[in-house]
């Protein structure tokens, strides 16, 4: 069954054939992610769990997420950290089974930030404020910072972040490869989805394939690549999509020859 926006409080649901797109729409805290949000992102992960498709997250109203809701944040005591909230939603959402887009404008900070850092894809607008001021209010990037943000900007940028509450635009977070793209804002969205439209060109097995591969611990390799290989090569879509690249490479040699004949006549 599809998903729709009815069964959601805080968010904006689309599913279409190949692709998801949620929008966090907790427009009057900035889409501040709360107990309820994360719910719901668990619900559209069960979801995806289960039919796997490219995901693009967003926010509503030009801003992508300004962080956790401070209000529950400072109820929260050390059994509710211990709980992990929030990061276990976003090690959920990193490891579906497609890849996940991030589209972001405007603040996208703490906890919103992370879940950023979480997708496989992260695109922005040019108004993009993007950090962790989580010292600041006497506490620390818990949901996947200290280390996803380390292997995305490496160690000098992500201390520069997470220890002086650096906050970077989108001009600073493309030049360190933390976003790929900038687009402006009317057009953030049809760029996310032309990203989707290159990713669903692909074979979803071997995307999906590819992407847990990516993810596998180093000492894994190359023995994980070589097992992941060996299950692709005897997929169908793979002698499907080869007899097209060779019958595709064989029809225009034939045109070739055939201007070339014409023209010598």
């Amino acid at each position: 069954m599809a998903l729709t926006s009815e069964e959601f409080g805080t968010l904006i649901v689309e599913e279409r054939e190949d692709r998801v797109t949620v929008l966090l729409n907790r427009p009057e805290v900035r889409n501040a992610i709360d107990q309820q949000m994360v719910d719901e992102l668990h619900r559209v992960c069960d979801h995806l769990e289960r039919e796997p498709k490219i995901l693009i997250i967003a926010g509503v109203e030009g801003v992508f997420a300004s962080g956790a809701d401070i209000d529950q944040l400072r109820e929260r005591r050390r059994d509710d950290a211990l709980r992990g909230i929030n990061s276990t939603i976003f090690v959920r959402i990193a490891k579906l089974p497609m890849p996940v887009i991030a589209a972001l404008d405007g603040y996208c900070l703490g906890g919103g930030a992370e879940l950023a850092y979480a997708a496989d894809f992260r695109i922005a607008t040019p108004g993009l404020r993007i950090g962790n001021p989580e010292t600041g209010l006497g506490i620390m990037a818990a949901a996947g910072a200290t280390w996803r943000l380390k292997e995305l900007v490496g160690e000098p940028m992500a201390k520069e972040i997470l220890l002086a509450g650096a906050v970077l635009g989108a001009e600073e977070a493309l030049r360190i490869n933390l976003i790929t793209q900038i687009h402006e804002s009317p057009v953030l969205m049809e760029a996310a989805h032309n990203l989707a439209d290159r990713i669903a060109k692909q074979d979803p097995l071997a995307v999906r394939i590819t992407k847990s591969v990516f993810h596998a611990p180093a000492a894994a390799h190359p023995v994980i690549d070589t097992l992941a290989q060996g299950m692709l090569f005897e997929s169908q879509a793979k002698f499907d999509r080869m007899q097209a690249f060779l019958d595709k490479k064989a029809e225009k040699k034939a045109n070739k020859a055939d201007t070339a004949d014409r023209t010598r006549k």
